[in-house]
């Protein structure tokens, strides 16, 4: 049995399963600076309010934004999965709010050196995730490096992180041009949805993503769904600075709301319709296909 077959018959036996999939969601931005980690965090925050559970894999290898949001410095990361033997719950760290979350430490761009059976014994553990969560978010690099790219194309649902400054808007075309000249990026599989922020009002958020969406149909012809926008806030930006997420520190923020309205939007019932839940198994075993 070569790799890729060992791979899809793990992804099989999980499809299989009477258990429920988790649904993965991929956060990720043209450029850094934009609020990707803080969305990643705060929509994890009132998803869970929701009755979900969820949990972050920082996918920002090297940064750590995720735990220096959370003030939590965990003690084990995927790293130890992948080289020290570790178990899936031996990695998983509590944050703030109940929130679970995973660190991704740097090693995985190394993946492509590990044998089969290594392989496979990764995927049966993240697998376990399905059981674990019903939302997995991946909080991805910024930009266009092939790491972000590679966590992108594996995603059945992507939200795009953009701000009213030109760079961003022009990275955040940048990098949907990348990511639709991908050959193994499918547009019937993944749904690309687009989060304003830093915007002042609604009508900004909206117009922003109008911009962003007309280049995006001309050019690549790529669907874009918009899922709303985060004002600006100076209660979100104190928030940072102590190291606690706003959804908890100060609820009634504006910026807090936008993003309760934000889960709202995601776990509306023809929202979930729509979404075709693949899980972890299938998610990594899709990243992994491409590190041969």
């Amino acid at each position: 049995m070569d790799q890729a077959e060992g791979l899809r018959a793990i992804i099989k036996a999980s499809k299989s399963s009477s258990k429920a999939l988790a649904r993965v969601i991929a956060v990720t931005s043209g450029k850094g600076g934009v609020g990707k980690s803080n969305t990643a965090i705060n929509l994890a925050i009132q998803l869970k309010k929701l009755g979900q559970r969820v949990i972050i894999l920082d996918a920002d290898f090297g940064l750590a934004n995720i735990e220096i949001m959370f003030g939590t410095v965990p003690k084990h990361n995927l790293c130890d999965l992948i080289y020290q033997g570790k178990s899936i719950q031996e990695i998983i760290t509590r944050g703030a709010g109940n929130v679970d979350f995973i660190s991704g430490g740097s090693g995985i761009v190394d993946l492509a050196n590990l044998s089969r059976q290594h392989l496979i014994y990764i995927i049966q553990n993240l697998a376990q995730l399905d059981t674990m969560a019903d939302v997995i978010i991946i909080d991805t690099g910024a930009g266009i490096a092939d790491a972000v790219i590679e966590f992108l194309v594996a995603s059945d649902e992507i939200i795009l992180v953009t701000t009213p400054e030109p760079t961003s808007i022009t990275d955040s075309y940048s990098l949907l041009k990348v990511l639709h000249q991908h050959t193994r990026f499918s547009v019937e599989e993944c749904r690309i949805k687009v989060l304003t922020n830093r915007v002042e009002n609604q009508e900004e958020g909206q117009n922003l993503f109008d911009k962003l969406n007309v280049v995006v149909g001309r050019y690549l012809e790529l669907p874009l769904t918009y899922v709303g926008a985060i004002p600006q806030d100076n209660r979100l930006a104190e928030a940072v600075m102590r190291q606690t997420p706003v959804s908890l520190w100060a609820p009634e923020a504006k910026s807090a709301r936008a993003y309760e309205r934000l889960a709202a939007r995601l776990m509306d019932k023809e929202e979930q319709t729509e979404m075709k839940k693949k899980g972890m198994a299938a998610f990594f075993s899709q990243l992994l296909s491409g590190k041969k």
